[in-house]
């Protein structure tokens, strides 16, 4: 999906939790690797490889000057053989240490996975969940963005709108009692969209 797929998408879900909650999920996603230089981890599980959310976030982090957002893609049945962008196995979440992240991305949770998940969660890993609404997966996670099956958007959706608000670069606060402060506010309320009618 690209920048203008997902644009309109936005619109569409204009008024609805997505955007928000979709928001807020990526602005936890960068905070907590860019504040720690990077390590992002990326797993689900072995019938489900979030292969898809991990080359859009490797294009967000070099659209965005945030190299810290490009993932490690975790395979279940990594081969030596694979391609290195491919090989690394489970093994690297044992691996894993405090000032890494460690985004599960599935539509359902596995135990050996869920063991592992807790495992990293005690080395000091900050756990991230974005699918399954998992109740023992969420008790790991830090920070967790339900995607239930029969809601309005798919797991696939979802991620692309994290994806693409990760990417995002913030805007930089300026203090409002500065000239140059005042003068920004008010470049961006001349240069906002009209509210809507309603």
């Amino acid at each position: 999906m690209d920048a203008v797929r997902v644009a309109l998408l936005r619109e569409v879900l204009a008024g609805t939790e997505w955007l928000g909650a979709t928001r807020g999920f990526a602005a936890v996603l960068r905070g907590s690797v860019v504040s720690h230089g990077g390590g992002l981890l990326l797993v689900g599980t072995a019938e489900y490889e979030p292969w898809h959310l991990a080359a859009h976030l490797v294009d967000e982090a070099a659209w965005s000057g945030t190299p810290e957002l490009a993932p490690t893609l975790v395979r279940h049945h990594a081969r030596p053989s694979d391609p290195p962008h491919l090989a690394v196995g489970l093994g690297r979440i044992g691996a894993a240490r405090r000032g890494e992240t460690l985004l599960v991305a599935s539509p359902a949770a596995d135990a050996p996975l869920l063991d592992r998940v807790a495992d990293a969660r005690r080395a000091g890993v900050t756990v991230l969940a974005l699918g399954a609404p998992d109740p023992d997966l969420t008790s790991l996670a830090h920070e967790s963005l339900p995607v239930p099956d029969g809601s309005e958007l798919d797991l696939d959706t979802v991620q692309h709108l994290v994806s693409a608000a990760t990417g995002e670069n913030p805007r930089p606060s300026r203090p409002r009692h500065t000239l140059l402060g005042r003068l920004a506010a008010l470049a961006e309320s001349l240069t906002a969209p009209p509210p809507p009618p309603w």
